[in-house]
């Protein structure tokens, strides 16, 4: 996982939904820092957690598909 990992790349953090999505700001071994959403800036153990690569274009569409259905 950490190698795709890259300052800029975005990801959720399965186990914290609510926190939206994250933009990698930092790699530095196994340490990640990400600023989400709805967290701020956050400082993960990439080697203690999933992250999800995601692409927000694809994501934002998702939004704005889920929104219209309600």
């Amino acid at each position: 996982m950490l190698d795709i990992l890259a300052p800029g790349a975005y990801v959720r953090l399965p186990e914290k939904p609510d926190w939206g999505i994250g933009q990698v700001q930092s790699v530095i071994g196994n340490r990640v820092t990400i600023n989400f959403e709805h967290a701020g800036k956050q400082l993960i153990r990439a080697d203690k957690v999933d992250l999800v690569p995601i692409d927000p274009k694809q994501e934002q569409r998702k939004q704005r598909q889920d929104g219209q259905s309600d």
